[in-house]
C-alpha cells in the first residue's frame, strides 16, 4: 500500500504543463509513494525519463482514450 498518492488529472492541458506536472510530482516522491495521473495522450517522452531514473510505471489505456498511468518509487 502506497504511503502518499498524488492524483493528477492532466486531461486537456496543452504540453509542455502535464510534462511539467509530472516532473514537479516526481520530485516530491518518497520511497513508498505512488502518482496516479490521467492523460489524453500517452506521454511518450516520460517513460523514458522514468526508467533513466529509477522510477517502475504502469500504463493502462482505457476505451475512452485516455491513460491511466500508476507511477511509483521505491528506492
Amino acid at each position: 500500500m502506497a504511503t502518499n498518492v498524488i492524483q493528477l488529472d492532466l486531461c486537456g492541458m496543452e504540453p509542455p504543463e502535464p510534462m511539467e506536472r509530472v516532473l514537479d510530482a516526481l520530485s516530491r516522491l518518497q520511497a513508498g509513494d505512488e502518482i496516479r495521473m490521467l492523460i489524453d495522450r500517452e506521454p511518450r517522452p516520460l517513460y523514458r525519463i522514468l526508467e533513466q531514473n529509477g522510477f517502475e510505471y504502469t500504463v493502462m489505456p482505457r476505451d475512452d482514450y485516455l491513460f491511466d498511468i500508476l507511477i511509483r518509487h521505491f528506492s
